[in-house]
Order: structure tokens, then sequence, then C-alpha cells
């Protein structure tokens, strides 16, 4: 009972389990159905206790019970989120937490009026080419100067979860000039997973796999998964995913291990997340592929929106990649001809030849000018390719909301979410009164009530919903009214004539 309950808990409030001491069979199921786990480095999750298996095992195999729930086992298989040292760490980290929940199901996260980190102020951070950790760009670092470098998120409030899981992604809730927000991010760095030994099997050994930065392995598509569930379900979080993915790893071991389920999983939380997404590939990044597949806007329509820096890149193929397609070398020789006036002459010449030793000269010189040209006409395809792939191209295709420069994304997104929450607020504010109305009529009724110019700008329309109290209660009372009269009449009409007059009457 208890177990079935937690689980619908998960689904219906929030829900964190703190283990301060050792928790056993149902009581570790317990807190994997709550989900969000706090682990203590002295509190195992175990089925088992280790003793009654080495009586199974018929021999000493085990020593302690960390060997089988230990925070070892526990962090890197992404049952715990996160790891503290004592229970005064522990109680600080749900006080943490806690801050980043609403007070109910029904309401948005609370938001700092008086944020310690203006909104308005400059990224300084910048993502580079080169590999670089992540956490530098959401949270900030020290520069080679001692200096602080500012990143996207206010100082100090990035609160990394599952980071010994899936370590190709980046997963944890930061706030943004006061909005409590989930984050998404990409390592691209290489880095490693851990299989450990088991010390029943003789025979097994310890195995570290390399995981690539910018691709998703199954771990980090499960964990990506696993993290919008918790931001979507009793958190009420917007999110913000910074993309910079190449795709998924399609090796036969991560085929095996399931990469295509989990990858799935990705876009069945975002298709029912109830929240604003933000999707923005950052300076330098790139989103390719089935990358690009399971976070397009299109899952969601009503709730997610993809944007791009200038200097990002963007499309299913690499430049390389998609010249292998549609501008292959027999293409790339033919434009040659087209072209260029040496083989142009040639080829006149060629046609003219009145001797089969002219023409075989012909045709040599013809082909060690097609071979000469040949790498400055891939290097050619490869740029104009890589054209179709820049943010200007990606709006004009409409495949992104707007351009957004990372140095003033800052400020952009703040504005972006308040405005987001604000009009999702009265959305579901008239969704209470009348269930029937829809997300797209929702914004239709609110663009009506204020008037285009405040609608299209975000600053200008959440000051407009802050001023505009009583004219906003109107138009919820008269969707209430208009709810109710359409559902008296689904009712009268129920009735015969005589029981209507009777009914009416009555009124």
């Amino acid at each position: 009972m208890i177990a079935g309950e937690t689980s619908r808990a998960y689904d219906e409030t929030f829900t964190l389990s703190y283990v301060t001491g050792r928790s056993v069979g149902i009581g570790a199921y317990l807190v994997r159905l709550g989900q969000r786990t706090i682990q203590m480095v002295n509190g195992p999750l175990i089925l088992t206790g280790y003793s009654a298996l080495n009586k199974l095992l018929g021999r000493e195999v085990y020593t302690s019970q960390d060997q089988l729930g230990g925070p070892q086992i526990m962090a890197p298989n992404g049952v715990s989120h996160l790891v503290v040292g004592n229970d005064k760490e522990g109680v600080s980290s749900i006080i943490d937490w806690l801050s980043f929940v609403p007070k109910d199901k029904f309401s948005a996260p609370p938001i700092l009026d008086l944020p310690t980190d203006s909104p308005e102020r400059d990224v300084e951070f910048l993502p580079t080419k080169t590999p670089y950790d992540p956490r530098h760009m959401l949270a900030g670092t020290v520069g080679p100067d001692g200096a602080f470098v500012p990143g996207f998120f206010d100082r100090g409030s990035f609160i990394e979860t599952l980071g010994g899981w899936g370590k190709s992604v980046v997963t944890g809730r930061a706030k943004l000039g006061g909005i409590p927000m989930g984050v998404i991010s990409v390592e691209t760095r290489l880095v490693e997973q851990r299989v450990p030994a088991d010390p029943a099997n003789p025979d097994s050994r310890e195995s570290i796999l390399p995981q690539a930065g910018q691709v998703w392995y199954p771990d980090s598509a499960f964990k990506t998964a696993q993290a919008i569930e918790d931001f979507n379900r009793g958190e009420n979080l917007p999110l913000i995913i910074f993309a910079n993915w190449r795709g998924f790893s399609g090796g036969t071991r991560d085929m095996f291990g399931e990469i295509l389920k989990f990858g799935a999983k990705i876009v069945d939380a975002l298709r029912t997340y109830r929240h604003p997404v933000f999707v923005y590939i950052p300076p330098n990044g790139e989103l390719r592929g089935g990358a690009w597949v399971v976070i397009d806007p299109t899952i969601n329509e009503e709730m997610m929106e993809m944007y791009a820096d200038k200097d990002s890149r963007g499309g299913i193929l690499e430049p390389p990649g998609i010249c292998e397609v549609k501008f292959r070398n027999a293409d790339q020789v033919s434009a040659m001809h087209r072209l260029d006036p040496v083989i142009q002459a040639l080829d006149g010449e060629l046609q003219n030849a009145k001797t089969e030793q002219d023409a075989a000269k012909l045709t040599q010189q013809l082909k060690e000018r097609e071979e000469a040209l040949l790498p400055l006409y891939t290097q050619v395809a490869h740029e104009f390719a890589d054209l179709h792939d820049r943010a200007g191209r990606m709006k004009a295709k409409g495949v992104i909301r707007d351009v957004v420069t990372w140095k003033r994304s800052r400020s952009y997104f703040f504005w972006r979410a308040r405005r987001r929450i604000a009009e999702d607020g009265l959305i579901r504010e008239m969704q209470r009164v009348d269930p029937t109305v829809s997300v797209q009529q929702g914004r239709e009724k609110v663009s009506a009530l204020a008037s285009t110019a405040v609608y299209e700008d975000d600053k200008a329309f959440v000051a407009w919903v802050e001023e505009s109290g009583e004219a906003i209660a109107k138009e919820l009372e008269k969707v209430k009214q208009a709810a109710v009269k359409v559902s008296l009449a689904a009712l009268l009409e129920g009735l015969s004539a005589e029981e209507r007059k009777q009914v009416l009457a009555g009124l």
C-alpha cells in the first residue's frame, strides 16, 4: 500500500527522500518510488543485507552494506541525486531544494522579487570551440586573473543533481534573476563510465568506458528524461536546455544498452511537460540529427520554444556529411566544367581534337586540373553547406523562434520566462473556470485583452499583467459566465419541453 501511495504521490506532488541510515527491502524501493533522493555517505540503500547474501552464496564475499548500496553505487547509477557527508549537510540540501518548489501543484515556483544578481547583467563566460566545463557556463568561474567570470544563472544558485550518473549530460536547478528553473546542459569533454566488478563473480573485472562529449549515451539519455520528469512533476519549473549535441551513440554496445528506448523517453517527457521549455543552442554549439529530433519544439508546441546564438550551428548532418549526400565528387566535377575557364577551354579543345593522341593528352590534362581543383571545391562546398546551418537560416526556415546573442541571453530569457509564467498562469485560471479552453484559445483571449504592442513585448506584458488585475478579473468572470451558459444549455437540451418549462419557471 505504501509503495503504491508513494508512486502516486510522485505524480501528484513534490516528493523527496533523505536516506540518513540503512534503508532495506521495501524501504529501498520506497526511496526510488519517490524518485528524488539525497543520500548520506553512511546510509546504504540495499535489498538484502550483505550477511544474508554471504549465506546464500556459501562464502564470505561481501564485507559491508556499502558494497551493495552505498553512495559509490547509488550515485553513479542515478538512484541518488545528491550525496552529503552528514545530517547537517543533508538538512541544508533539503532546504535548498525546497527553495525551488511551489507551495502546491497548482502554483508557479516562488520568484525572488529582490534577486541577488541583476537579470540585466551580461553573461561574461564564453563557451569555446575547444572542450570546456559546462558548469562554468551555467554558474560562472574564477578567471586566470583571480576575478570571478559570471555565467548564465545567478551567482551561487546552481545546484547540480545526478552528477555521478550519465556524466555526458549535466542537470540541476538554478535561479535566473530570482526565477527557479530546471537546467539541462551538455558535457563537451571526454568522460568515463565506471562499471564496478562484482565480488560474487571471481571472473568479473571493473570496466571503464570512455564517453565522448556532445553525445547522448544510454545512461545520459535516461538521465535527461528523468531530470525532465522531476522538473515537471511537483516542481513546476520552467526548463532551459542548452542544446549542444551532435547526436546519439549508435554503436553495437549502446544499441544493446537500450539507447533507442531511453532516447524515446526524452520525447515522452517533453510531450507531457506542462511548463515553459526553452531550448537554446549556445555559441560554438551545434545540434544535429537525432539529437534535434528529440528536443524539437513541435513535440510540445504549446510549451516549447527554440532559440540559437548567432555563432551556433544546427542541422541534420554536418557540412562534410551533407556534401557526401547532396554534393558528391561527381557533382563537384560537373560544377568545375560549368565554372572553371581552364577546364572549359580544355573541353573545347577536346571536342575539336583530331587525333586520339591529342584527345588522350587533353583528357589527362582535364583529369589533372580536376584533381587540383577538387580540394578547393570541397572546401567551398563545405562552407556553402555550413551557411545553411547558421542561426539566420534557422530563423528564416522557422525552426527557431529567435536569434539570441549569448552576452545578452540572461536578460532575454529572464523576461521571456517571466512573461511565459505570467501568461500561462492566466490561461490556467481560465481553464480552471472553463476546462474546455485550450492553451491556444487562452492565448488568443489574453492577446485580445492586451494591445498588440504590449502582447508582443515580454517586458511590457509582465508590467501589464501586474497593473491590470481588475481588467483580468473581469475577463475571467466573462469566461466563467460563458462556460456556465454553455453547461446549462447542454443540460437543458437533455430535458423534455415540459421539464424545461418547469426548470425555467423555478428559476
